[in-house]
């Protein structure tokens, strides 16, 4: 009840203009969820970027940056540090190529994108959707196979914001589910595959197709380890297993830094690990020399009419790109 009216008490100051959110010169989307923990935002965030370059946009990223030991705005440097940057932004700079800007303050993060990048028309707000002092064109909602829950807030319940907030957005956006909680929101599926390829940890030019490891495990009775440190971690072992492979499955907490290193005293053939995982691992150089770690991307497609949707909302507001800042 006290954090329902925490919500319900800042909502009413925007509302009412005690509060405002602030415009950066470009069209914003915001990419959310209301249930607590990874649904899938940084795979639908790199897939919406790749989407909007394909279709003519040069779109920026802000973001939290979970994990990162600055509260200032930062560029990430694609070199960066895991730790200082955090884990996601760093994998989605790597994976878009886009220029990407963590920071506490969304709209601070917003102003410095678009001073170093003057180019960017569109800005990407990874897990921005409960952050209302950045104002934005688009909202999408990602809802994945354990729905709302119990329905309750939190601490209560996993959610964030009441499941009324779901008929408020743009679009919800699907993901190990056909479910759509809010009838009067249009629900798009998003599917997550693995790659084709792996790669060897910190030597991308080192690959196996991933059903060559299946033939050699089937083979020689290869012991391979699976470690996950995202969300769901239940998720990347299932792809696996779909693919052919049999293995110890290692979960590990959400964000797991790798200081204490869990594959030390493994004794194991191969441990297949995410990217999300890797961007840390391989600044780590027990890690990096260890020849037995692998990395598995993960890959996702979105139902293109959702990008149509993006796409439609954001072209009348194109024409204000470089433009000042109306905050």
């Amino acid at each position: 009840m006290l954090y329902a009216g925490a919500l319900l008490l800042r909502r009413a100051a925007y509302a009412c203009g005690l509060l405002r959110a602030g415009r950066v010169g470009v069209p914003v989307v915001v990419v959310g969820n209301l249930y607590v923990g990874g649904t899938g935002k940084t795979p639908l965030t790199i897939e919406l970027v790749r989407s909007l370059q394909r279709r003519g946009w040069h779109p920026g990223i802000v973001s939290r940056g979970y994990g990162s030991t600055t509260r200032s705005p930062r560029l990430v440097d694609q070199d960066a540090a895991a730790a200082e940057v955090g884990d996601e932004p760093l994998l989605i700079a790597r994976s878009t190529q886009a220029p990407v800007v963590v920071g506490v303050r969304r709209v601070a993060a917003a102003r410095l994108l678009l001073r170093a990048h003057p180019d960017c028309d569109v800005i990407v707000a990874d897990d921005g959707l409960q952050h209302r002092s950045l104002a934005r064109e688009v909202e999408l909602a990602l809802v994945d196979e354990r729905g709302l829950g119990n329905g309750w807030l939190l601490p209560a319940g996993p959610l964030r914001e009441p499941a009324g907030r779901l008929e408020c957005v743009d679009a919800i956006v699907l993901r190990s589910t056909t479910s759509n909680p809010a009838r009067g929101t249009p629900g798009f599926e998003m599917q997550t595959h693995l790659a084709d390829e792996i790669h060897r940890l910190g030597d991308r030019a080192h690959t196996m197709p991933l059903a060559e490891l299946a033939r050699r495990q089937a083979a020689r009775s290869l012991s391979v380890t699976a470690a996950a440190g995202i969300g769901v971690p239940e998720r990347f072992f299932a792809m696996l297993r779909t693919a052919g492979l049999t293995f110890e499955p290692l979960p590990l907490p959400d964000h797991y830094d790798f200081r204490d290193n869990p594959f030390a005293r493994l004794r194991t053939h191969l441990v297949l690990i995410t990217e999300k995982d890797a961007v840390k691992c391989e600044r780590l150089e027990p890690m990096r020399k260890d020849a037995r770690i692998w990395v598995v991307p993960l890959a996702a497609t979105v139902d293109e009419r959702l990008i149509d949707l993006v796409v439609a909302r954001l072209t009348p507001h194109r024409k204000t790109a470089h433009g000042p800042s109306t905050a």
